[in-house]
């Protein structure tokens, strides 16, 4: 049998409503609700009640969504399902870091209400959003951005995806040059122009705090967003450097394939990451886990798997 890897969802995938059936069902996970809560009041709340809008602000989605991912790996632990290696895309990465023990849950929850509140004030410094352009190599799409001024190349998701962090007007300028290439142009529901030279304000802060935090030996591999590869022992000045650089999801999926990774479980709200890796992979076996249903056909499907 391959390998098992756990991936965590990012952000744009959030919705009301999220993690509620697995706080309903699950012990460990009420248990670590009510643990987020004690450190920030509101968050099980914000993540079972929570409007669109309230939901979209970064300080707010991501707090709620390491809840979300964290808890659905609780379950899915719970119910006897263990990860060989893992990985995150963006903010889940810090997931995955806490996942694999280099954090401990409460430190690692704190960390993210800190990353989620810098990377909130460096957005409010530039009006910038970002797209998700599809049907384009990466060199196309890397091109058009060196013609359209304030935009950049952010996140290579797949074959053929490609995800953009620009100025309000540079997305809208480069969505006539997307179309008329052949390309499809997605805006996506986040609060800034993350992973690119937007944020080096909000990763020079957040590399101050993870200074004064503790870092352990991660007892499962964890893969990096930045590099693609295995996580390096100074995982400070990857895991700051993250917000600002791109995310090489492609690459990291292509290198866990080749550590053995064939059963990929993605955890936290959406499928977003399943139709990735099915892209990437189209061999790799792939699960999800956001509510009591997805629980149960993923405990299902691994078991048969195994």
């Amino acid at each position: 049998m391959g390998k098992i890897a756990f991936v965590f969802s990012g952000q744009g995938a959030q919705y009301s409503g999220m993690g509620k059936e697995l706080y309903e069902s699950s012990a460990a996970v009420r248990t670590y609700f009510d643990t987020a809560d004690k450190i920030r009041p509101g968050t099980s709340k914000q993540c079972f009640e929570g409007a669109e809008e309230e939901l979209s602000r970064t300080d707010i989605t991501q707090p709620c969504l390491f809840c979300v991912d964290f808890a659905a790996a609780l379950a899915l632990q719970e119910a006897g399902i263990k990860a060989d290696m893992t990985a995150g895309f963006s903010i889940g990465e810090l997931v995955a870091l806490t996942w694999a023990g280099v954090f401990s849950a409460e430190d690692g929850f704190a960390l993210v209400c800190r990353r989620g509140e810098v990377m909130q004030a460096a957005a409010e410094q530039t009006d910038a959003s970002m797209i998700a352009v599809l049907k384009l190599k990466d060199e196309t799409v890397a091109e058009l951005c060196r013609n359209a001024g304030s935009a950049y190349p952010v996140n290579f998701n797949s074959p053929g995806q490609v995800v953009v962090s620009g100025t309000k007007a540079a997305t809208e300028e480069l969505k006539p040059m997307i179309k008329e290439k052949g390309g499809r142009a997605i805006p996506l529901k986040v609060g800034g122009g993350f992973h690119s030279p937007f944020m080096i304000p909000a990763a020079e802060k957040f590399e101050d705090i993870l200074k004064k935090t503790e870092f352990r030996t991660a007892k499962i591999p964890v893969y990096a967003n930045v590099t693609g590869e295995l996580y390096p022992e100074d995982a400070a000045s990857v895991l700051a450097k993250q917000i600002s650089h791109p995310v090489l999801w492609k690459q990291s999926i292509e290198r866990m394939a080749k550590d053995g990774a064939e059963c990929f479980v993605e955890l936290g709200p959406g499928k977003v990451l399943c139709g990735l890796i099915s892209r990437i992979i189209p061999d790799a076996k792939v699960f999800h886990v956001e509510d009591a249903e997805s629980l149960k056909e993923t405990v299902e499907g691994v078991q048969k798997y195994a």
